[in-house]
């Protein structure tokens, strides 16, 4: 038996189907056709608004669940992290139980793949249970030369403990202002690689240190004990220094980047045209607000044709775990760019960015994307 769906509209990944079209999968959800209603025959589900494959969620804290509203919003990147130090520990039933509620909270609104940011093994047992698609982003931080080796022991073992329940796993940096170059060439040469993410330009700071060694991170290396005696301003963003350490054959997914310049595009295009890097922008626009009330230049992205995905953070830094929320902001902020583009980085582009654009991210025969009904007023749910 079959499942035999039409709308208003479908949004098959990359663009609206012609009107009378109706999606026909198995009873699993595995796309079989895409046919003219006239072809269709009896058991046709019609639904009011617009049918999109299922959202994929490049950039989460899954493990950071429990901290809904327990940071101030507006405070600004490095107080924001400062909360996050004190606040991140409590007990192991309500870490488990936030962590359950916020899977679900994903799965109600149309999430099926999630690029999952780790540094602890916290979600191991909710993970276990397959719900949704998981890319594993096992994270380390640790800014002077000298504890590199310390810092990406500790996270081997992490990631030791994923491998155990899934093989969609990667050792990855945090951000330029806490990884040094000797850590990330560690992560960069550890094989098994295959996808990578980092924190990118979220704060002005970021670039103040890289390029003339000033910012607030200064004092917050202080505020930490952190020495930073062994490092030099590079004379260039962060971006465009970091950028060449990563592997070309690796699709890179730059996340946040609310300070990247046009001089960090041209860069980046450079990159893509000369060693045909795999290079993706995550937009995260609810956390860019609630941490600094700010938004990255989309325009800048979208006129220069830049590959963008959607993340929508942890529930520290959001009041949901929605992508259709993070849309529908874009859509108050960008009223220009069309909500089929939008639509377009959520799916196709966020799975191939995750490298799962042969199971998710479109309509298409084989593939089992999951449907999602978008309604009128943003609204949207899982079919």
């Amino acid at each position: 038996m079959y499942r035999k769906l039409t709308a208003d509209q479908i949004f098959n990944g990359y663009e609206l189907l012609p009107e009378g079209s109706v999606l026909i999968l198995e009873k699993n959800g595995t796309i079989v056709d895409i046919v003219n209603q006239t072809e269709a025959g009896d058991g046709i589900e019609q639904h009011d608004g617009m049918l999109s494959p299922g959202f994929i969620n490049c950039h989460c804290h899954l493990e950071l669940s429990h901290m809904r509203g327990k940071v101030p919003k507006h405070t600004g990147l490095i107080d924001f992290l400062m909360k996050i130090v004190e606040n991140r520990h409590t007990t192991e039933e309500e870490i488990q139980s936030a962590i359950e509620t916020a899977e679900n909270e994903m799965a109600q609104n149309g999430i099926v793949a999630v690029g999952d940011i780790c540094n602890t093994t916290n979600t191991i047992t909710q993970k276990s249970k397959t719900n949704l698609h998981y890319q594993n982003f096992i994270e380390v931080a640790g800014f002077p030369d000298g504890i590199a080796d310390k810092r990406f022991n500790a996270i081997l073992d992490v990631y030791n403990e994923f491998t155990k329940i899934s093989k969609y796993n990667t050792i990855v940096p945090h951000a330029p202002y806490s990884v040094s170059t000797s850590l990330l060439e560690k992560i960069t040469s550890f094989s098994g690689n295959e996808i990578m993410t980092m924190h990118n330009q979220e704060t002005l700071a970021e670039n103040e240190l890289y390029e003339n060694m000033e910012g607030d991170f200064l004092q917050f290396y202080q505020q930490l004990n952190i020495p930073v005696d062994s490092f030099d301003a590079k004379g260039k963003s962060s971006l465009q220094y970091f950028l060449p350490f990563f592997k070309r054959n690796q699709p890179l997914i730059l996340v946040h980047n609310v300070f990247t310049k046009q001089e960090d595009i041209s860069y980046a295009q450079t990159m893509i045209e000369i060693e045909n890097a795999a290079l993706y922008f995550c937009l995260c626009p609810h956390a860019n607000q609630y941490i600094s009330n700010k938004l990255p230049d989309v325009d800048m992205f979208v006129n220069n044709e830049m590959n963008l995905v959607l993340g929508t953070d942890s529930l520290a830094s959001n009041d949901q775990l929605s992508i259709m929320a993070e849309i529908k902001l874009l859509q108050q902020n960008f009223p220009h760019i069309m909500i089929t583009e939008m639509l377009k980085w959520a799916t196709i582009n966020g799975a191939r960015a995750l490298k799962i654009d042969d199971r998710y991210g479109s309509f298409e025969k084989g593939k089992r994307p999951g449907v999602v009904l978008i309604g009128d007023n943003s609204e949207c749910s899982p079919l």
